[in-house]
């Protein structure tokens, strides 16, 4: 047999450690936890993704959680959570470490390989959907206020959102124009990338009042210098510590030395909105506080 037909294709090699990592896991106490019978009440519960801890803080039913992931920073209290590791580099033994009965996951969540045995192991796993929509963060509240046995809490919460939600768009009902917003995501060698249609970013900035001017791609991607100075933007959103390599005294000082960004509106004018990532990307129960700030930002004294 040759060299190269004994070689495993790197993902199967990836699986078989993993599956290996499993069969140690179940050999091990933490077996004792890895069973959730239907109907039965979560009472170790893990939560995956910003907006699910902030979800399930808002829902009153914190004292049920064992864990969170590294981007669950919001209320500064789940900070004090085991950390099980980034949504999208999840290893089996650190969720399991927290011995969960119930995982609440953003649907975002990954390595593939990583999930598919962690879900194997019997503990209940509940996707929460990547909608960031008004109607998303309803159907995500409904979700997991079911899966903590709470229906009636999440109506509740449901109806705050919304009334929060309804009186922070309220603010835009006299806003003349609407101002030319882009989202920089982020800022690699001279290189824009910035979101398009169909993103968190770009829906918040619509909710908010503003015009996204990147429409003809959908996500966030990478766009030439010609792009950015033809867009044209009035505003410019980023998030905290986005694009500033640390530089806290002049945050902008890459933006403005940037050959394209510093011909903007944006730039010249120093129309530069900063806002925390959670906050502005969440679409969880805070979502009217950040359109209002958004709002305020954008348009000040206008509205």
């Amino acid at each position: 047999m040759t060299q190269t037909m004994m070689k495993k294709p790197r993902g199967l090699k990836r699986r078989f450690l993993l599956q290996s990592a499993l069969v140690a896991l179940l050999s091990s106490p933490l077996a004792t936890y890895l069973t959730h019978a239907e109907g039965t009440e979560a009472k170790r519960v893990l939560a995956i993704g910003g907006a699910v801890t902030e979800i399930v803080y808002a829902l009153g039913e914190q004292d049920r959680l064992v864990g969170r992931d590294s981007t669950s920073s919001y209320p500064p209290e789940a900070t004090a959570l085991p950390d099980v590791g980034y949504i999208r580099a999840l290893s089996p033994e650190g969720v399991l470490s927290v011995k969960p009965d119930l995982i609440l996951a953003r649907e975002n969540n990954g390595p593939p390989e990583a999930v598919e045995v962690l879900r194997s192991t019997g503990v209940r796993w509940v996707d929460v959907a990547d909608d960031f929509t008004l109607a998303g963060i309803s159907e995500n509240i409904a979700i997991i206020a079911a899966e903590l046995g709470v229906p009636e809490k999440g109506e509740a919460l449901k109806k705050k959102v919304a009334a929060d939600i309804a009186r922070a768009r309220a603010k835009l009902a006299s806003i003349e124009r609407r101002h030319k917003v882009m989202f920089v995501l982020a800022l690699t060698d001279d290189k824009v990338n910035a979101a398009g249609k169909n993103t968190a970013a770009g829906n918040i900035v619509e909710l908010a009042g503003g015009d996204n001017v990147i429409t003809e791609f959908s996500g966030y991607k990478q766009i030439s210098n010609e792009a950015v100075i033809e867009a044209a933007p009035e505003v410019i959103v980023m998030m905290n510590g986005r694009g500033d390599s640390g530089d806290h005294q002049s945050p902008n000082a890459l933006l403005e030395a940037h050959p394209a960004l510093s011909m903007t509106p944006a730039v010249r004018n120093g129309r530069i909105i900063r806002m925390d990532g959670l906050l502005l990307l969440g679409f969880g129960p805070r979502t009217g506080e950040a359109i209002s700030k958004l709002a305020d930002a954008f348009y000040g004294h206008e509205h």
